[in-house]
């Protein structure tokens, strides 16, 4: 957790005890042509408020040594909100860029983050991946063993929705019904 993170989102008026109403909005240049990657601060979404807060990076925000359970199956509802936020982030995105990434792109890109949780990406949808990781990760404490299961489950999700390339399911089948994206 990030005490200074919570303590800006609650002076904005964002909710902070609610991290699966919040997702990271995207920001665009002067021109409003190209998308501006996630940097120290984070445009965080909480229904029509915003708010701008800084983040620190993920290896920073590993907290513990919980073990989590087994995502095999369905995970169990007290890590839906993170699941949640990573998700509304993703649809987010793709909603303000009018663009659909791929079921493999998705797949990279979470596969990416596990292993390179502070690294970065040519796709800047990497970013706001990373900044919803890190704004779930100052609003409660997650070790590092549960950061890399719920990522990995994400890419797992990706694959198993993937049919060909080029396809879109995971998009279609998970992410359109989170923000209505």
């Amino acid at each position: 957790m990030d005490a200074n993170a919570v303590a800006e989102l609650e002076k904005a008026g964002v909710k902070a005890d609610a991290p699966d109403r919040l997702f990271v909005a995207v920001e665009w240049d002067a021109d409003k042509k190209h998308v501006v990657p996630v940097g120290p601060r984070a445009l965080v979404r909480d229904g029509e408020k915003l708010a701008h807060v800084t983040l620190q990076p993920i290896s920073k925000l590993w907290t513990g040594d919980k073990v989590p359970p087994d995502f095999t199956k369905t995970p169990p509802p007290e890590y839906h909100p993170f699941f949640m936020l990573l998700e509304a982030t993703a649809a987010g995105y793709c909603r303000a860029v009018r663009n659909t990434e791929t079921d493999q792109e998705f797949e990279r890109l979470y596969r990416h983050l596990a292993r390179r949780p502070d690294g970065t990406d040519r796709n800047p949808l990497f970013s706001y991946l990373q900044g919803a990781a890190r704004l779930y990760m100052s609003l409660r404490d997650v070790s590092k063993a549960e950061f890399e299961a719920v990522v990995l489950r994400l890419h797992q999700s990706a694959r198993h929705h993937q049919t060909h390339v080029g396809s879109i399911n995971y998009f279609q089948d998970v992410l359109r019904g989170v923000l209505g994206a």
